[in-house]
């Protein structure tokens, strides 16, 4: 008896042992730990805090295990990859391409989107008709990137193409250094590009690369597949359910137009007239728990921050008052600066308010554009018609596709409030979403450049008074 006890004791003592699984390590520490890179295709810091669109969806994924998230940005894209896959995160979320050499070092979950990547220019330096004509030009591409390995890979056939690597940047350098001519071209995703041509509307497609990149959340080489399944059949909910739809039109669906003279105009103003109103935006904003730069927005697509505005219907000032409307918030003087942005954002509130509960945000924010611009009850109208076609009605992506179809009489004649130009809120509304976005970004820049001009010398450290700490 004591030999089998033996016998069992040392198996007891010889057996490996194995870590719990991945997925049940998550749930027992309650936490998600994720790495990503700043950037507007991944996480950065907004108005509100923390955003993005893999922000957005990795918090989701969170919430749905009933964990903590922890975002941890990496100082640059050629991070991401060797982070994960030496285990110092359980994932890694910061639109990550697909690709061979990536597929290497770590494994991927299921992909949750698509995009194209362009040979990107500068307008008026002359688009080349094919890759031939770029072979002796400057192209830099981000280290780490699937466009290194493009790159790469289309050297077999274009032995004199020639680019540079650079580890030190992001999209949004490169993309910038082309807009501005210190570089002749550079790689981007259609997301990224889609973005920042707002910003920089001299940015041109020189080229369709014809490459696909499917993006998604990438895993540790080594270990179980637990929390790999857990986040596909999460990605594969939001997919059924719309909400992954949501989160990229939140991101992305206002950048499908693009208006270069407009963008140039709004860059023009933005330092010749939106100064002389600033502080109103501002003040009325918080006075209405509004984002001023949203406001500012409205303002400009109403009237391009001119106070003696007046449209062939009538409505005056920077906001484009009704004389109802402006009866009704007490307004005397459309025309005046003050009146007119106060009464604005009152308004614009009180719509906001109006609308149903059960809108989330940024849902609401976009619906109540749209009611600003054409009327409350045309907006319930097409919440209607969501509803007749089995759509979600607090959902704006469904509700952007319904208003157009007020100005159709099979639609309009099933609503109480009936015909509407349904197309011109929709557009509307994207443009304020562009002008906005075009906005945050020039203000952090000038912030930027504030903050550079104001930091003071560091003066030469006295030796005398320096402090160590040793162990």
């Amino acid at each position: 008896m004591r030999l089998v006890l033996a016998l069992i004791a040392g198996a007891l003592l010889t057996t490996p042992h194995f870590p719990p699984p991945i997925l049940e390590q998550v749930l027992e520490t309650g936490r998600l730990r994720v790495v990503t890179r700043n950037a507007p295709t991944a996480w950065y810091i907004g108005s509100d805090g923390p955003t993005g669109p893999e922000y957005d969806l990795v918090r989701g994924f969170s919430e749905d295990l009933g964990v903590e998230l922890e975002m941890v940005p990496m100082d640059s894209f050629s991070e991401l990859v060797p982070s994960v896959a030496q285990g110092d995160a359980h994932m890694a979320a910061g639109a990550l391409s697909i690709t061979e050499p990536r597929l290497a070092l770590v494994r991927f979950s299921q992909p949750y989107q698509q995009v194209e990547q362009h040979l990107i220019y500068r307008r008026g330096t002359g688009r080349p008709q094919s890759l031939v004509e770029v072979q002796d030009r400057e192209i830099v591409v981000v280290a780490g990137s699937s466009h290194a390995d493009t790159m790469r890979a289309l050297q077999p056939d274009l032995p004199l193409l020639r680019w540079r690597e650079d580890a030190s940047v992001d999209a949004a350098d490169l993309l910038e250094q082309v807009a501005e001519g210190d570089i002749d071209y550079t790689v981007a995703d259609s997301t990224d590009f889609s973005i920042h041509r707002n910003f920089h509307p001299e940015l041109r497609i020189a080229l369709e690369l014809e490459v696909a990149d499917s993006i998604a959340w990438a895993f540790p080489p080594d270990g179980d597949d637990t929390l790999i399944v857990r986040a596909n059949q999460y990605l594969q909910k939001i997919r059924r359910n719309g909400e992954l739809t949501r989160i990229l039109d939140r991101y992305y669906g206002h950048n499908d137009e693009f208006d270069y003279v407009g963008t140039r105009s709004f860059i023009r103003h933005y330092e010749s007239r939106l100064p002389r109103y600033r502080d109103l935006f501002l003040e009325a904003a918080s006075a209405n728990e509004l984002d001023w730069q949203l406001l500012a927005a409205m303002g400009y697509q109403e009237s391009h921050w001119r106070r003696s505005a007046v449209s062939p219907t009538g409505v005056r000032g920077i906001m484009m008052l009704t004389q109802a409307t402006a009866d009704y918030l007490g307004i005397e003087d459309r025309t005046d600066p003050a009146s007119s942005i106060s009464g604005g954002a009152r308004f614009y509130a009180r719509l906001k308010a109006r609308l149903n509960d059960s809108i989330p945000e940024p849902d609401r924010t976009w619906m109540a554009l749209a009611a600003y611009n054409v009327g409350f009850y045309h907006v319930e109208d097409a919440r209607k018609i969501v509803e007749m076609q089995d759509g979600d009605p607090n959902r704006w992506v469904d509700v952007r596709d319904a208003l157009p179809l007020l100005a159709r009489k099979k639609w309009y004649s099933r609503v109480p409030y009936g015909y509407a130009r349904g197309w011109e809120p929709v557009d509307y509304v994207e443009n304020i979403r562009n002008y906005r976005d075009i906005l945050h970004w020039l203000e952090n820049r000038e912030n930027a450049s504030e903050a550079d001009e104001t930091v003071p010398e560091t003066p030469e450290e006295d030796p005398s008074q320096r402090t160590e700490t040793r162990a």
